[in-house]
């Protein structure tokens, strides 16, 4: 059975199976799904005021940050920035628990880049700690706002009269609100060109056909290893991802602010390399690799890879099939770990990138189908 069966099967056991356009769904957010998009829009939970969640996981913008000229997001304070490109939240809730799967050999699940929180929940509390995201010096510091808060009492109505009374209880509660909006029909919405090919409502373009034909064939693109494309046995829809890690032979993006901060926040200045799940897992043979992040929506959240190095999708394509035939990418910056099996000489035509580049267009939600 393979990991994408296993991780589905585990997906539907958790009540998390991803829909199809066929199923009858509700549009309703519950109220603790209500309460979570409340936070995640508050301005008022950064210090100083005026960053949100969305701030940086923009609507419009696939759930990813919204300026395209910066590589990584800025934190409410303009003068800092963290290291990574921001990734979308959206379809992030079907990631699995991060695990280590002994069948495969491999880690699995998780949220950030690197796997550093397990869950969704875990994922949710960090940036308001984050000094270079909303900057809160503590929890106690956050929940204060949220008691503060005009929807003070909803919080209460949701997770019990006593929810803001402990700081740590009330941070997780934080935590699992943000993550059940996250997991709500708002962000994880099925509602792309490929999803209503799937189910049989549109055709897909002559050039899209063949975008998608590259990109499933092994001797092609063989982007469908990583990122499924197929629907599940269940008739579920695909979520793009395999949610495992991978050292893609990235160079290190040298125009990142991250470069430049001061040492309290990066002591390694021009030095600095980002070992990804290396420093999560505490292994060597990790160095470099992160995560598998969904293709939904890819259209809508330059710049891409982990560190934010290539603005366009024809760039991404491009790096994909030529890497190790083109001396324009230059070195990777973690050069152990790097996955040589399938990428770096996919030998395809400009037409072929072209063709993938314009099926990844059809993954974009919000299609209008007639």
């Amino acid at each position: 059975m393979s990991l994408c069966v296993l991780i589905l099967i585990a997906l539907t056991l958790m009540g998390l199976r991803p829909c199809n356009l066929n199923a009858a769904t509700s549009l309703q957010l519950s109220a603790e799904a209500e309460l979570g998009k409340v936070l995640f829009f508050d301005t008022n939970l950064s210090a100083p005021a005026g960053q949100s969640c969305a701030s940086c996981h923009s609507v419009q913008h696939g759930f990813a940050d919204p300026d395209r000229h910066l590589p990584v997001s800025q934190g409410v304070h303009a003068d800092r920035f963290g290291h990574r490109n921001t990734p979308s939240v959206a379809y992030a809730g079907f990631s699995p628990r991060f695990h280590f799967d002994a069948t495969e050999g491999l880690y699995v699940g998780g949220q950030f880049w690197d796997g550093r929180a397990a869950t969704l929940e875990e994922q949710a509390m960090q940036p308001f700690l984050n000094p270079l995201e909303m900057n809160n010096a503590s929890p106690a510091e956050l929940v204060d706002k949220v008691r503060k808060a005009d929807y003070a009492d909803r919080f209460r109505q949701v997770y019990g009269e006593n929810a803001l009374d402990d700081v740590t209880v009330a941070h997780q509660n934080i935590g699992k609100a943000i993550a059940a909006y996250e997991r709500s029909h708002e962000l994880n919405p099925f509602t792309s060109k490929y999803d209503y090919y799937l189910a049989g409502k549109v055709q897909l373009s002559e050039q899209e056909m063949r975008g998608l034909q590259v990109f499933e064939a092994e001797d092609k693109g063989n982007c469908a290893a990583c990122h499924p494309s197929a629907p599940g046995e269940d008739g579920s829809a695909p979520l793009f991802t395999d949610f495992t890690y991978d050292n893609l032979g990235t160079p290190a993006n040298k125009t990142n602010p991250f470069y430049q901060m001061a040492k309290i926040y990066n002591p390694d200045g021009e030095d600095f390399v980002d070992r990804g799940l290396g420093v999560t897992t505490g292994k060597k043979e990790e160095d470099g690799k992160v995560k598998v992040m969904t293709l939904r929506n890819i259209e809508l959240t330059a710049p891409y890879m982990h560190n934010g190095i290539f603005t366009t999708l024809k760039e991404v394509v491009n790096f994909y099939n030529t890497r190790d035939v083109s001396d324009k990418w230059g070195k990777p910056e973690v050069a152990a770990n790097v996955n040589q099996d399938e990428l770096g000489d996919l030998q395809l035509t400009e037409q072929e990138e072209d063709d993938l580049v314009a099926f990844l267009r059809t993954l974009t939600d919000g299609y209008a189908a007639d």
